[in-house]
């Protein structure tokens, strides 16, 4: 991130409440993803960005099911972000995906060529959506809706894979534009096995 034109405030320094979901974050990742801080530079911002995150990324926090699963939404958000050319998003989701799918390979994949991925028709029927989404959305037609039908996904579980798009493209173009960097921990994660305890 360029801290010159726009420096990223220290923990302390930041609003009580987003401090606290920070830290939240810290204990459970091992470190604090660089997104947060620099978001929190603008603290009535943050909690728009991540209450909007949270109802897509995490939709029991808000009482509603999603036929997507965490896998398919980091999937959704790693291909799209590659097609965007962030390189934030498609580091730090493509980390995530590989932790769910349980596929050290899979992240890459996607964010290359989601064709030639070890995905299921399913996952590449949502891809095929998503992708069209971010690149010609005013393209949108029945015969989209009808290829995701055809897989089992229902009108909402479009609406969830257009909103996940809309919403990181958002998300791609302020960590781009930005110069936010990915932490380097996201790098190895889900990529080599847990060291277990002896």
């Amino acid at each position: 991130m360029n801290a010159d034109r726009y420096p990223v405030p220290e923990l302390k320094d930041v609003p009580e409440d987003i401090r606290a979901k920070i830290l939240e974050v810290q204990e459970k990742a091992g470190f604090v993803p660089n997104v947060f801080l620099a978001f929190a530079r603008r603290p009535a911002e943050w909690r728009a960005f991540f209450a909007y995150h949270d109802a897509l990324m995490v939709p029991e926090s808000v009482g509603r099911e999603s036929g997507l699963t965490k896998g398919d939404r980091e999937m959704i958000v790693t291909t799209t972000s590659a097609a965007n050319n962030c390189l934030y998003c498609v580091v730090a989701h493509g980390a995530i995906l590989r932790i769910y799918e349980k596929k050290p390979l899979v992240a890459d994949q996607v964010a290359i060529n989601y064709r030639k991925a070890d995905i299921s028709e399913r996952q590449r029927a949502m891809l095929d959506f998503a992708l069209k989404v971010c690149l010609h959305s005013d393209q949108i037609e029945e015969a989209d809706f009808a290829a995701l039908h055809a897989q089992g996904f229902n009108d909402e579980d479009a609406w969830d894979i257009a909103a996940i798009t809309a919403f990181f493209g958002l998300s791609n173009r302020m960590a781009s534009f930005s110069g936010m960097m990915p932490n380097p921990e996201f790098y190895l994660m889900g990529r080599v096995p847990k060291n277990k305890p002896a």
